[in-house]
């Protein structure tokens, strides 16, 4: 998963293209979307957070450093990565016994693995000394470490503990922005627009859902609207050319 701050921003479609797009819309149904692209996504690999929980690895601790190691890296390095850390050692506990540079090397192909590997073994030593071993599912509790913002608190929380929250990278900014959903803006903007209008039982799923989605069909350049499953509810904006 890619996770980050950078602004999500969407421009209207002009010409001809745009016009005979507008003309075939249908009012938003959410629940119709969502099931839709449910189904359309059934084929994909899971989205990394929740591919770990299948993987048995469903702890707050366990997901939020697998989401901190996912910053800025694909799911399918990511991944890899915090399974690699987790055989070798699965929670708090252990993982506080590693030093920084044994930590690194097993995270290594992560996008910016030494500073990851100095805030995870943080989390771990805290964990350990402030809370037992294991990490509250507190949000606050959370956010309070380094490096450690709404995403990943919001995912951690989400996956491990069932807590509803939205979590948006920028799969999830880039989907909702396209359909005309939310609005361009941070993510920590998108956010707060989904929580005011998105029913509360899709807050978990969207994430589960839009990242495959956004990965494989509703890419970031040259969309696949032709076979899209929810073209017909989705405004496309900032959609130049697809395929």
């Amino acid at each position: 998963m890619i996770v980050g701050d950078s602004r999500i921003r969407g421009t209207v479609r002009q010409g001809a293209c745009a016009y005979e797009d507008a003309m075939a819309k249908k009012p938003f149904d959410v629940d119709t979307v969502f099931r839709r692209i449910k189904k359309e996504v059934a084929g994909f690999a899971d989205a990394a957070m929740f591919d770990l929980r299948t993987r048995g690895f469903t702890t707050v601790f366990q997901q939020l450093v697998a989401c901190i190691i996912s910053i800025r890296t694909y799911d399918e390095v990511s991944l890899p990565a915090a399974v690699r850390l987790f055989e070798k050692a699965p929670d708090a506990r252990s993982i506080a016994k590693l030093s920084v540079k044994q930590i690194d090397s097993l995270i290594s192909t992560s996008t910016f693995h030494e500073t990851k590997a100095n805030q995870i073994r943080a989390i771990a030593v805290a964990a350990v000394e402030e809370f037992g071993g294991e990490l509250p599912a507190d949000s606050d509790v959370l956010m309070s470490f380094k490096g450690v913002g709404p995403k990943c608190a919001n995912l951690a929380l989400g996956v491990a503990a069932g807590q509803e929250h939205i979590s948006v990278d920028v799969h999830v900014g880039r989907v909702t922005v396209r359909w005309g959903y939310v609005k361009a803006g941070s993510a920590d903007s998108v956010r707060r627009q989904l929580e005011a209008k998105l029913p509360r039982r899709y807050w978990i799923e969207i994430n589960r859902l839009l990242v495959p989605f956004g990965k494989h069909i509703c890419t970031g350049r040259l969309p696949k609207c032709s076979t899209c499953p929810v073209l017909e509810y989705c405004r496309q904006v900032g959609v130049e050319a697809h395929r």
